[in-house]
């Protein structure tokens, strides 16, 4: 009998392409499209406009000879998505939808309705792969990188489970793009051209200070310039000094000049440059520190200002999470592994140290723009074994 798979359709080539294989492999396949938004009024409407979506997925479907159907999932999408996302803005942290979405909509909401229907597997178009091991008698679900360098997708699903991965298929993992909009040109799937989509998970793209304006009110600020020369920046911990090396720089008003106006603290994230509107400088200006509580952003002049770097991060107890269980460092351990705090970011050496109260990364060299609120992802080899959410 056919092990029936539920593909999540996206109106993408990688789902499309991710729909033929799978067909071609002999499974029964039903292709279901996600409708997570009804907001158009954020939505860039000319990138990715969801009903465009929906049409060339059912196209897709259409002409693979599979079933459609098109799933609302807004209402889930809002209230675990969307409120969380208004939350954590609101508190001066920096969340990432996308990786939320794989964890609660994709392969949990969508996952359970794709059980109904009947489904051994939902598969989605992601560039990541599955990986299966037998240890100690056990079966053991492994999260392993994609073949194209360039398209590694693993992080965003960081956060799955080893229930979730026993149901999950990434049919184009071991595939190349290019490959894959050549499978999609020889099979005729109208979607072979089609550009990708730089927008939120299953949303489109979003002009996101209108979307976060919905519910953040505008809130007049000081933005302050704080010199590379500050004594915030003078530290010389010792490399046994996990607290310090993970802490955030500790900013203060005194620290520096007020050099402008912002609209709301909550707006802004560590690292950015855009949006700040301040001119006359010799080097950009980027945002090295938010107060939500003050309503003060601080900034500093030049990619290479020391307020954009630190050589360590912590996540409480409570947000770890292995992938691997099986590796789950016990307090007191340590482990060298590759760690990155955002996706594309290639993988950078570290050490994990679990203590009491968390678990401690500490790079080998220190890393530009460790935004609270961002996952940590770590790694051993090319497999995905954890990750947690930075404090």
């Amino acid at each position: 009998m056919k092990k029936r798979v539920v593909v999540g359709l996206s109106g993408g080539v990688d789902s499309s392409v991710a729909a033929y294989l799978l067909k071609e492999q002999g499974y029964e396949v039903i292709g279901m499209f996600m409708k997570n938004w009804h907001d158009d009024s954020v939505t860039i409407s000319n990138e990715c406009p969801w009903l465009d979506d929906s049409n060339d997925a059912m196209i897709v479907a259409q002409h693979l000879g599979i079933p459609f159907q098109a799933i609302d999932l807004s209402a889930e999408y809002k209230t675990r998505i969307v409120d969380y996302m208004f939350d954590e803005y609101q508190a001066g942290r920096t969340p990432n939808p996308d990786v939320l979405c794989n964890r609660e909509i994709k392969f949990d909401v969508f996952l359970d309705a794709a059980v109904k229907l009947g489904a051994d597997f939902v598969a989605t178009g992601h560039y990541c792969r599955k990986g299966i091991i037998e240890k100690d008698g056990k079966q053991i679900f492994q999260l392993l990188a994609g073949k194209d360098p360039n398209k590694d997708q693993s992080y965003f699903l960081c956060q799955l489970t080893q229930a979730q991965l026993s149901k999950a298929l990434f049919p184009i993992g071991e595939l190349l793009k290019p490959e894959v909009r050549a499978i999609a040109k020889k099979a005729g799937l109208a979607t072979a051209e089609k550009k990708d989509s730089q927008g939120l998970c299953f949303i489109g793209k979003v002009h996101l200070p209108d979307f976060l304006q919905q519910r953040l009110e505008p809130k007049k600020g000081k933005v302050i310039e704080v010199s590379a020369q500050s004594p915030a920046f003078a530290n010389g911990w010792a490399d046994d000094d996990l607290e310090n090396l993970t802490r955030p720089h500790s900013l203060q008003p005194t620290f520096g000049e007020v050099v402008g106006e912002h609209n709301g603290a909550h707006f802004y994230t560590i690292g950015q440059r855009r949006g700040l509107n301040i001119g006359g400088y010799e080097k950009p200006l980027f945002v090295i520190g938010t107060d939500t509580d003050k309503n003060v952003i601080y900034t500093g002049s030049g990619d290479d200002h020391p307020g954009l770097y630190r050589k360590g991060l912590f996540i409480a107890s409570a947000d770890v999470h292995w992938v691997r269980d099986d590796l789950r460092l016990q307090i007191g351990d340590s482990k060298k592994l590759y760690a990155r705090i955002r996706y594309r970011q290639p993988l950078e050496v570290c050490t994990l140290h679990q203590k009491t109260d968390g678990l401690y990364i500490i790079f080998d060299r220190p890393q530009r723009g460790v935004t609270p609120g961002q996952f940590a992802a770590w790694y051993d080899g090319e497999e995905l074994i954890g990750s947690g959410v930075i404090d």
